[in-house]
């Protein structure tokens, strides 16, 4: 019986590079979930905090999976970015300032008509009283129903929620904190790749581009933006392991060529904006802390 097991295949086989290959190889996958949520909601909901939360949960799920237990890594992963999104969701004000102050409007235009007619008023009524047209109510009784339809909270009636459609986790504070700066330096990794490369990063793994369409806007071929893809994702890699985990970045083989000052320069760029955007997140941090004391 042949007892040999490629990567992935058994339970501490992967490496931390093998784990880091899941999330971007499965970059798309936050895309796709992260879309599919964004129709359900209402449009002022973030689709950017629900793509770093899609992504960090990404992460997380690079660093617990256990292929021994027979679930495809693509089916695991997308229960976890699921339930990031849904806890993302959770923490939103779901009406807008905008939608609130309409729907006060409604309602007390609503209320006294209903005393004054004696019954339900209708939406050409509602409309005259305040000087709308009736597309604007009725564009405003979607907005409210849309944002009460994914309030996540428990359905009176039983009805299936959205909460329940896309499954939570409540991972440990500890995980919680280590992959966020895992997401945090893929973030500024991204940002700093040379611009082509992060222009096929973003359209591919996030947008879900065709390689045509990307081609095309690049004015190259598909297997040039395939070639610009793979370029990017072993720097993508190289760039967070030298500030993780160093010992898994390979030598240059020409270190005093310009390629290796270029990847070095890159390195450093990356760390840098980490590093910023850390600061910066501490202050913000300090500040509410600080206002709320």
């Amino acid at each position: 019986m042949d007892t040999k097991s490629t990567p992935h295949e058994t339970a501490g086989t992967l490496t931390d590079g093998e784990r880091e290959q899941l999330v971007l190889d499965h970059m798309r996958l936050v895309g796709y979930i992260v879309r599919e949520t964004m129709a359900r909601v209402p449009e002022h909901v973030s689709a950017d905090d629900l793509q770093s939360a899609g992504l960090t949960a990404l992460v997380k799920a690079s660093r617990s999976f256990d292929p021994e237990r027979g679930v495809p890594f693509p089916r695991y992963a997308a229960s976890r970015v699921r339930g990031a999104v849904v806890d993302e969701l959770r923490q939103i004000d779901w009406a807008s300032r905008s939608v609130r102050r309409r729907s006060r409007d409604l309602e007390a235009a609503r209320t006294q008509l209903a005393n004054a007619l004696g019954r339900p008023p209708e939406n050409h009524e509602v409309a005259a009283a305040l000087g709308w047209s009736t597309a604007d109510v009725d564009a405003s009784d979607s907005d409210v129903a849309r944002a009460n339809l994914v309030a996540l909270n428990a359905s009176p009636d039983g009805e299936t929620t959205l909460a329940d459609v896309l499954v939570s986790s409540a991972p440990l504070p500890s995980d919680v904190v280590e992959h966020r700066e895992r997401l945090q330096y893929l973030v500024a990794a991204i940002a700093e790749l040379p611009e082509r490369q992060r222009v096929v990063v973003e359209e591919y793994f996030l947008a879900e581009r065709p390689m045509a369409e990307i081609a095309e806007r690049l004015g190259v071929t598909e297997s040039r933006v395939s070639q610009i893809r793979a370029e990017a994702l072993v720097l993508l890699r190289d760039a967070m392991n030298f500030s993780l985990d160093p010992h898994l970045v390979a030598e240059h083989p020409r270190p005093q060529g310009c390629a290796a000052q270029r990847r070095a320069a890159y390195f450093q760029a990356v760390a840098s904006r980490h590093a910023a955007a850390a600061g910066t997140g501490r202050v913000a941090a300090a500040a509410v802390h600080a206002t709320s004391a």
